[in-house]
Protein backbone atom coordinates (compact mmCIF):
# COMPACT_ATOMS: atom_id res chain seq x y z
CA UNK A 1 0.00 0.00 0.00
CA UNK A 2 1.39 3.38 -0.97
CA UNK A 3 2.01 5.98 1.73
CA UNK A 4 -0.49 8.80 2.16
CA UNK A 5 0.81 11.93 0.51
CA UNK A 6 1.42 14.99 2.65
CA UNK A 7 -0.58 18.02 1.56
CA UNK A 8 1.69 21.03 1.01
CA UNK A 9 0.55 24.62 0.38
CA UNK A 10 2.63 27.60 -0.76
CA UNK A 11 1.94 31.23 0.07
CA UNK A 12 4.01 33.84 -1.80
CA UNK A 13 4.49 37.48 -0.88
CA UNK A 14 6.22 40.21 -2.87
CA UNK A 15 7.47 40.43 -6.42
CA UNK A 16 7.08 38.42 -9.63
CA UNK A 17 10.52 36.97 -8.98
CA UNK A 18 9.24 35.35 -5.78
CA UNK A 19 6.31 33.81 -7.66
CA UNK A 20 8.66 32.33 -10.26
CA UNK A 21 10.85 30.88 -7.53
CA UNK A 22 7.92 29.48 -5.55
CA UNK A 23 6.71 27.61 -8.62
CA UNK A 24 10.14 26.09 -9.24
CA UNK A 25 10.57 25.13 -5.58
CA UNK A 26 7.16 23.45 -5.64
CA UNK A 27 8.15 21.41 -8.71
CA UNK A 28 11.21 20.14 -6.83
CA UNK A 29 9.00 18.26 -4.37
CA UNK A 30 8.29 14.65 -5.25
CA UNK A 31 4.79 14.00 -6.53
CA UNK A 32 4.97 10.57 -4.91
CA UNK A 33 5.36 12.10 -1.46
CA UNK A 34 3.61 15.46 -1.64
CA UNK A 35 0.29 16.73 -2.97
CA UNK A 36 0.16 20.45 -3.65
CA UNK A 37 -3.01 22.20 -2.49
CA UNK A 38 -4.18 25.80 -2.37
CA UNK A 39 -3.04 27.95 0.55
CA UNK A 40 -6.73 28.47 1.35
CA UNK A 41 -7.09 24.75 2.08
CA UNK A 42 -6.04 22.74 5.12
CA UNK A 43 -2.54 21.37 4.61
CA UNK A 44 0.05 19.34 6.49
CA UNK A 45 2.86 21.70 5.46
CA UNK A 46 2.76 25.43 4.70
CA UNK A 47 5.66 27.08 2.86
CA UNK A 48 5.70 30.88 3.09
CA UNK A 49 8.00 32.60 0.57
CA UNK A 50 8.66 36.05 1.97
CA UNK A 51 9.51 39.59 0.89
CA UNK A 52 11.41 42.22 2.87
CA UNK A 53 11.53 45.24 0.58
CA UNK A 54 9.72 47.46 3.12
CA UNK A 55 8.69 47.42 6.77
CA UNK A 56 5.13 46.84 5.54
CA UNK A 57 6.34 43.74 3.66
CA UNK A 58 7.93 42.39 6.86
CA UNK A 59 4.66 43.01 8.71
CA UNK A 60 2.62 41.18 6.04
CA UNK A 61 5.01 38.24 6.31
CA UNK A 62 4.54 38.02 10.08
CA UNK A 63 0.78 38.27 9.68
CA UNK A 64 0.78 35.48 7.10
CA UNK A 65 2.88 33.20 9.31
CA UNK A 66 0.58 33.75 12.29
CA UNK A 67 -2.51 33.19 10.12
CA UNK A 68 -1.37 29.75 9.01
CA UNK A 69 -0.20 28.79 12.51
CA UNK A 70 -3.59 29.81 13.90
CA UNK A 71 -5.52 28.00 11.12
CA UNK A 72 -3.59 24.73 11.42
CA UNK A 73 -1.72 24.54 14.77
CA UNK A 74 -0.44 21.04 13.97
CA UNK A 75 0.87 21.89 10.51
CA UNK A 76 4.59 22.15 9.72
CA UNK A 77 5.44 25.80 9.00
CA UNK A 78 8.46 26.67 6.83
CA UNK A 79 9.39 30.30 6.15
CA UNK A 80 11.79 30.98 3.27
CA UNK A 81 13.13 33.82 1.13
CA UNK A 82 14.25 37.41 1.60
CA UNK A 83 12.78 38.09 5.05
CA UNK A 84 14.14 34.73 6.20
CA UNK A 85 17.58 35.70 4.87
CA UNK A 86 17.64 39.09 6.59
CA UNK A 87 15.88 38.34 9.88
CA UNK A 88 15.92 34.58 10.54
CA UNK A 89 15.95 34.94 14.33
CA UNK A 90 12.98 37.31 14.29
CA UNK A 91 11.00 34.71 12.35
CA UNK A 92 12.09 31.80 14.55
CA UNK A 93 10.75 33.69 17.58
CA UNK A 94 7.22 33.42 16.19
CA UNK A 95 5.51 30.48 17.95
CA UNK A 96 4.64 27.68 15.55
CA UNK A 97 7.47 28.18 13.04
CA UNK A 98 9.45 24.98 12.40
CA UNK A 99 11.92 25.79 9.62
CA UNK A 100 13.61 28.97 8.34
CA UNK A 101 15.50 28.89 5.03
CA UNK A 102 17.45 31.78 3.51
CA UNK A 103 17.70 32.89 -0.10
CA UNK A 104 19.94 30.03 -1.25
CA UNK A 105 18.72 27.33 1.11
CA UNK A 106 15.08 27.61 0.00
CA UNK A 107 15.97 25.88 -3.28
CA UNK A 108 16.96 22.79 -1.26
CA UNK A 109 13.56 22.67 0.46
CA UNK A 110 12.98 19.03 -0.52
CA UNK A 111 16.08 17.97 1.42
CA UNK A 112 15.00 19.90 4.51
CA UNK A 113 11.53 18.31 4.42
CA UNK A 114 12.83 14.81 5.07
CA UNK A 115 11.38 15.35 8.52
CA UNK A 116 8.23 17.43 8.82
CA UNK A 117 7.24 16.80 12.40
CA UNK A 118 6.54 19.85 14.58
CA UNK A 119 9.68 21.08 16.33
CA UNK A 120 10.14 22.51 19.81
CA UNK A 121 12.94 24.72 18.49
CA UNK A 122 12.85 25.97 14.89
CA UNK A 123 15.64 24.95 12.54
CA UNK A 124 17.42 27.91 10.91
CA UNK A 125 19.45 27.51 7.74
CA UNK A 126 20.41 30.93 6.39
CA UNK A 127 24.08 31.49 5.61
CA UNK A 128 25.65 34.78 4.59
CA UNK A 129 25.63 35.49 0.86
CA UNK A 130 28.90 35.68 -1.07
CA UNK A 131 30.33 36.53 -4.48
CA UNK A 132 30.12 32.82 -5.33
CA UNK A 133 26.34 32.50 -4.98
CA UNK A 134 24.90 30.35 -7.73
CA UNK A 135 21.96 31.20 -9.96
CA UNK A 136 18.88 29.10 -9.33
CA UNK A 137 16.75 28.80 -12.50
CA UNK A 138 13.06 29.51 -11.91
CA UNK A 139 9.88 29.96 -13.89
CA UNK A 140 6.26 29.90 -12.91
CA UNK A 141 3.42 27.71 -14.10
CA UNK A 142 -0.16 27.32 -12.99
CA UNK A 143 -1.42 30.37 -14.86
CA UNK A 144 -2.25 29.14 -18.35
CA UNK A 145 -1.86 32.59 -19.89
CA UNK A 146 1.62 33.67 -18.79
CA UNK A 147 4.79 32.55 -17.05
CA UNK A 148 7.33 34.58 -15.08
CA UNK A 149 10.83 33.60 -16.23
CA UNK A 150 13.72 34.53 -13.95
CA UNK A 151 16.62 35.74 -16.09
CA UNK A 152 18.76 37.50 -13.48
CA UNK A 153 19.18 37.69 -9.70
CA UNK A 154 20.94 39.94 -7.19
CA UNK A 155 22.10 43.54 -7.54
CA UNK A 156 25.40 45.46 -7.46
CA UNK A 157 23.91 48.96 -7.32
CA UNK A 158 23.96 49.69 -3.58
CA UNK A 159 21.11 52.22 -3.42
CA UNK A 160 21.08 53.79 0.02
CA UNK A 161 17.56 52.62 0.92
CA UNK A 162 17.61 49.04 -0.36
CA UNK A 163 18.27 45.68 1.32
CA UNK A 164 18.02 43.57 -1.84
CA UNK A 165 21.82 43.11 -2.19
CA UNK A 166 21.85 41.83 1.40
CA UNK A 167 18.88 39.53 0.75
CA UNK A 168 19.85 38.26 -2.72
CA UNK A 169 23.56 38.89 -3.20
CA UNK A 170 25.52 40.04 -6.25
CA UNK A 171 24.15 40.38 -9.78
CA UNK A 172 24.32 37.09 -11.68
CA UNK A 173 22.59 35.25 -14.50
CA UNK A 174 22.58 31.95 -16.39
CA UNK A 175 23.54 31.55 -20.04
CA UNK A 176 21.20 32.42 -22.88
CA UNK A 177 21.16 28.75 -23.91
CA UNK A 178 19.78 27.72 -20.50
CA UNK A 179 17.08 30.39 -20.61
CA UNK A 180 16.16 29.46 -24.18
CA UNK A 181 15.64 25.87 -23.07
CA UNK A 182 13.43 27.04 -20.20
CA UNK A 183 11.42 29.17 -22.65
CA UNK A 184 10.87 26.08 -24.80
CA UNK A 185 9.61 24.21 -21.71
CA UNK A 186 7.19 27.04 -21.00
CA UNK A 187 5.95 27.08 -24.61
CA UNK A 188 5.42 23.31 -24.56
CA UNK A 189 2.76 23.85 -21.88
CA UNK A 190 0.73 26.11 -24.11
CA UNK A 191 1.65 29.31 -22.27
CA UNK A 192 1.55 32.28 -24.64
CA UNK A 193 3.27 35.08 -22.72
CA UNK A 194 6.56 35.20 -20.82
CA UNK A 195 7.33 37.99 -18.37
CA UNK A 196 11.09 38.39 -17.91
CA UNK A 197 11.82 38.98 -14.26
CA UNK A 198 14.78 39.53 -11.97
CA UNK A 199 16.16 42.12 -9.58
CA UNK A 200 17.86 44.13 -12.34
CA UNK A 201 17.17 42.43 -15.68
CA UNK A 202 18.94 45.10 -17.73
CA UNK A 203 22.16 43.99 -16.01
CA UNK A 204 21.87 40.57 -17.68
CA UNK A 205 25.19 39.23 -18.93
CA UNK A 206 27.37 40.09 -15.95
CA UNK A 207 28.03 36.38 -15.25
CA UNK A 208 28.32 35.15 -18.82
CA UNK A 209 29.60 38.04 -20.92
CA UNK A 210 26.44 37.99 -23.02
CA UNK A 211 24.00 40.87 -23.62
CA UNK A 212 20.39 41.56 -22.76
CA UNK A 213 19.70 42.30 -26.44
CA UNK A 214 21.06 38.87 -27.43
CA UNK A 215 18.87 37.25 -24.80
CA UNK A 216 15.76 38.99 -26.13
CA UNK A 217 16.60 37.92 -29.68
CA UNK A 218 16.99 34.29 -28.64
CA UNK A 219 13.79 34.20 -26.59
CA UNK A 220 11.83 35.94 -29.34
CA UNK A 221 12.64 33.01 -31.62
CA UNK A 222 11.06 30.45 -29.25
CA UNK A 223 8.29 28.70 -31.17
CA UNK A 224 4.95 28.94 -29.34
CA UNK A 225 5.78 32.06 -27.33
CA UNK A 226 3.70 34.87 -28.81
CA UNK A 227 4.39 37.65 -26.30
CA UNK A 228 7.40 38.65 -24.17
CA UNK A 229 6.92 41.37 -21.59
CA UNK A 230 9.80 43.07 -19.79
CA UNK A 231 9.68 43.82 -16.10
CA UNK A 232 11.56 46.80 -14.67
CA UNK A 233 14.64 48.11 -16.56
CA UNK A 234 16.87 50.79 -15.03
CA UNK A 235 16.93 54.05 -17.06
CA UNK A 236 20.70 53.98 -17.42
CA UNK A 237 20.45 50.47 -18.94
CA UNK A 238 17.61 51.26 -21.36
CA UNK A 239 19.46 51.96 -24.61
CA UNK A 240 18.13 53.06 -27.98
CA UNK A 241 18.92 49.58 -29.33
CA UNK A 242 16.46 48.02 -26.87
CA UNK A 243 13.69 50.50 -27.70
CA UNK A 244 14.25 50.02 -31.44
CA UNK A 245 14.24 46.25 -31.02
CA UNK A 246 10.86 46.38 -29.25
CA UNK A 247 9.45 48.65 -31.95
CA UNK A 248 10.49 46.23 -34.71
CA UNK A 249 9.39 43.06 -32.91
CA UNK A 250 6.09 41.20 -33.18
CA UNK A 251 6.84 39.37 -29.92
CA UNK A 252 8.37 41.95 -27.56
CA UNK A 253 5.55 44.02 -26.09
CA UNK A 254 5.62 47.86 -26.21
CA UNK A 255 5.57 48.21 -22.44
CA UNK A 256 8.41 49.68 -20.38
CA UNK A 257 8.57 49.94 -16.61
CA UNK A 258 11.39 52.27 -15.56
CA UNK A 259 12.30 53.02 -11.91
CA UNK A 260 12.31 56.77 -11.27
CA UNK A 261 12.14 56.86 -7.45
CA UNK A 262 12.35 60.67 -7.35
CA UNK A 263 12.07 63.60 -9.73
CA UNK A 264 14.49 65.61 -7.60
CA UNK A 265 18.19 65.30 -8.41
CA UNK A 266 19.01 66.13 -4.81
CA UNK A 267 17.01 63.15 -3.58
CA UNK A 268 18.33 60.87 -6.32
CA UNK A 269 21.81 61.72 -5.07
CA UNK A 270 20.88 60.86 -1.48
CA UNK A 271 19.39 57.61 -2.75
CA UNK A 272 22.66 56.82 -4.57
CA UNK A 273 20.83 56.21 -7.83
CA UNK A 274 22.99 55.94 -10.96
CA UNK A 275 21.29 58.63 -13.02
CA UNK A 276 19.78 62.09 -12.83
CA UNK A 277 16.23 62.97 -13.75
CA UNK A 278 17.39 64.35 -17.10
CA UNK A 279 18.45 60.82 -18.12
CA UNK A 280 15.05 59.45 -17.14
CA UNK A 281 13.22 62.17 -19.06
CA UNK A 282 15.37 61.60 -22.15
CA UNK A 283 14.62 57.85 -22.08
CA UNK A 284 10.85 58.42 -21.80
CA UNK A 285 10.97 60.95 -24.62
CA UNK A 286 12.95 58.54 -26.80
CA UNK A 287 10.37 55.80 -26.24
CA UNK A 288 7.55 58.21 -27.12
CA UNK A 289 9.45 59.24 -30.26
CA UNK A 290 10.00 55.66 -31.47
CA UNK A 291 6.81 53.99 -30.08
CA UNK A 292 4.25 56.78 -29.49
CA UNK A 293 1.65 54.56 -27.78
CA UNK A 294 3.99 52.46 -25.66
CA UNK A 295 2.93 51.89 -22.07
CA UNK A 296 5.47 53.50 -19.74
CA UNK A 297 5.29 53.10 -15.97
CA UNK A 298 7.56 54.16 -13.13
CA UNK A 299 8.24 53.45 -9.47
CA UNK A 300 8.34 56.46 -7.14
CA UNK A 301 9.31 56.65 -3.47
CA UNK A 302 7.85 59.49 -1.40
CA UNK A 303 9.05 60.71 1.98
CA UNK A 304 12.71 59.79 1.60
CA UNK A 305 14.87 61.34 4.37
CA UNK A 306 15.64 64.93 3.41
CA UNK A 307 12.72 65.26 0.97
CA UNK A 308 11.35 68.75 1.62
CA UNK A 309 8.04 70.11 0.38
CA UNK A 310 9.94 71.79 -2.46
CA UNK A 311 11.66 68.50 -3.38
CA UNK A 312 8.31 66.73 -3.54
CA UNK A 313 6.75 69.50 -5.63
CA UNK A 314 9.76 69.19 -7.94
CA UNK A 315 8.98 65.48 -8.33
CA UNK A 316 5.27 66.12 -8.83
CA UNK A 317 5.85 68.67 -11.60
CA UNK A 318 8.43 66.45 -13.28
CA UNK A 319 6.04 63.49 -13.41
CA UNK A 320 3.08 65.64 -14.46
CA UNK A 321 5.03 66.93 -17.46
CA UNK A 322 6.41 63.49 -18.37
CA UNK A 323 5.09 61.00 -20.88
CA UNK A 324 4.40 58.34 -18.24
CA UNK A 325 1.18 56.35 -18.36
CA UNK A 326 1.04 55.07 -14.77
CA UNK A 327 2.92 55.07 -11.45
CA UNK A 328 3.67 52.60 -8.67
CA UNK A 329 3.95 54.76 -5.54
CA UNK A 330 5.69 53.68 -2.34
CA UNK A 331 6.15 55.49 0.95
CA UNK A 332 9.76 55.34 2.13
CA UNK A 333 10.33 52.62 4.69
CA UNK A 334 13.47 52.66 6.83
CA UNK A 335 15.44 49.44 6.42
CA UNK A 336 17.97 48.55 9.13
CA UNK A 337 21.54 48.27 7.88
CA UNK A 338 21.10 50.63 4.92
CA UNK A 339 22.95 53.93 4.46
CA UNK A 340 19.65 55.82 4.44
CA UNK A 341 19.03 54.73 8.02
CA UNK A 342 21.51 57.36 9.23
CA UNK A 343 20.23 60.25 7.10
CA UNK A 344 18.72 63.19 9.02
CA UNK A 345 15.47 65.08 8.37
CA UNK A 346 12.96 62.24 8.49
CA UNK A 347 9.56 62.89 6.88
CA UNK A 348 6.53 62.31 9.12
CA UNK A 349 4.13 59.41 8.36
CA UNK A 350 1.28 61.91 7.89
CA UNK A 351 3.24 63.83 5.27
CA UNK A 352 4.34 60.64 3.51
CA UNK A 353 0.73 59.53 3.31
CA UNK A 354 -0.39 62.88 1.90
CA UNK A 355 2.34 62.86 -0.76
CA UNK A 356 1.55 59.25 -1.67
CA UNK A 357 -2.12 60.08 -2.19
CA UNK A 358 -1.30 63.04 -4.43
CA UNK A 359 0.89 60.89 -6.66
CA UNK A 360 -1.71 58.12 -6.71
CA UNK A 361 -4.24 60.64 -8.00
CA UNK A 362 -1.73 61.87 -10.58
CA UNK A 363 -1.22 58.26 -11.68
CA UNK A 364 -4.98 57.92 -12.18
CA UNK A 365 -5.00 61.05 -14.34
CA UNK A 366 -2.00 59.82 -16.35
CA UNK A 367 -3.65 56.45 -16.96
CA UNK A 368 -6.91 58.08 -18.04
CA UNK A 369 -5.04 60.35 -20.47
CA UNK A 370 -3.18 57.34 -21.88
CA UNK A 371 -6.41 55.38 -22.37
CA UNK A 372 -8.01 58.34 -24.16
CA UNK A 373 -4.97 58.58 -26.46
CA UNK A 374 -5.46 54.90 -27.33
CA UNK A 375 -9.22 55.13 -27.93
CA UNK A 376 -10.11 54.08 -31.47
CA UNK A 377 -6.85 52.20 -32.03
CA UNK A 378 -6.37 48.50 -32.70
CA UNK A 379 -4.65 46.33 -30.12
CA UNK A 380 -3.90 42.71 -29.33
CA UNK A 381 -5.22 41.41 -26.01
CA UNK A 382 -4.35 38.33 -24.00
CA UNK A 383 -7.52 37.51 -22.07
CA UNK A 384 -6.85 36.20 -18.59
CA UNK A 385 -9.72 35.42 -16.25
CA UNK A 386 -13.38 36.12 -15.73
CA UNK A 387 -14.59 38.40 -12.95
CA UNK A 388 -17.69 37.98 -10.82
CA UNK A 389 -19.63 40.50 -12.92
CA UNK A 390 -19.56 38.31 -16.02
CA UNK A 391 -16.69 40.15 -17.71
CA UNK A 392 -13.41 38.68 -18.89
CA UNK A 393 -10.33 40.85 -18.38
CA UNK A 394 -7.02 41.07 -20.18
CA UNK A 395 -4.11 43.32 -21.08
CA UNK A 396 -3.07 44.89 -24.35
CA UNK A 397 0.56 44.75 -25.34
CA UNK A 398 1.05 48.29 -24.04
CA UNK A 399 -0.46 47.33 -20.68
CA UNK A 400 -3.98 48.71 -20.85
CA UNK A 401 -6.44 46.61 -18.88
CA UNK A 402 -9.56 45.80 -20.91
CA UNK A 403 -12.85 44.05 -20.27
CA UNK A 404 -15.42 42.28 -22.43
CA UNK A 405 -18.52 40.19 -21.71
CA UNK A 406 -17.44 36.58 -21.25
CA UNK A 407 -18.68 34.29 -24.01
CA UNK A 408 -17.05 31.12 -22.78
CA UNK A 409 -14.20 31.09 -25.28
CA UNK A 410 -12.03 34.13 -24.59
CA UNK A 411 -10.13 33.14 -21.45
CA UNK A 412 -6.52 32.25 -22.29
CA UNK A 413 -6.89 33.47 -25.88
CA UNK A 414 -5.10 36.23 -27.80
CA UNK A 415 -7.47 38.39 -29.81
CA UNK A 416 -7.38 41.49 -32.00
CA UNK A 417 -9.61 44.27 -30.66
CA UNK A 418 -10.52 47.91 -31.08
CA UNK A 419 -10.30 50.06 -27.94
CA UNK A 420 -13.60 51.90 -27.60
CA UNK A 421 -13.48 53.89 -24.36
CA UNK A 422 -13.12 53.85 -20.58
CA UNK A 423 -15.65 51.80 -18.62
CA UNK A 424 -17.14 52.62 -15.23
CA UNK A 425 -14.62 50.24 -13.65
CA UNK A 426 -11.70 52.19 -15.13
CA UNK A 427 -10.83 49.49 -17.65
CA UNK A 428 -11.28 50.00 -21.40
CA UNK A 429 -14.19 48.35 -23.18
CA UNK A 430 -13.52 46.88 -26.60
CA UNK A 431 -14.91 45.44 -29.81
CA UNK A 432 -13.54 42.12 -30.96
CA UNK A 433 -12.19 42.04 -34.51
Amino acid sequence: MSAVKKKVAFHTLGCKLNFAETSSIARSLSGDEFERVSASETADIYIINTCSVTDAADRKCRQAIKKFVHRSPGAFIAVVGCYAQLKPQEISDIPGVDLVLGSNEKFDLAAYLKSYEKKKTPEIHSVDLSDQDVFHPSWSMGDRTRSFLKVQDGCDYGCSYCTIPMARGKSRNPSISILAEEARSIASRGIKEIVLTGVNIGDFGRSTGESFISLLKALSETEGIERIRLSSVEPNLLGDDLIEMVEASKVLLPHFHIPLQSGSNKILGLMRRRYKREVFAERVNKIREIIPLAGIGADVIVGFPGETDDDFEDTYRFIKESGLSYLHVFSYSLRPGTAAETLPFKVSPIEKDARSKRLAQLSYIKTEEFCKANTGTRAVVLFERSSTDGMVNGFTGNYIRVEHPENGSLQGMIHNVILKGISASGNMFIDLI
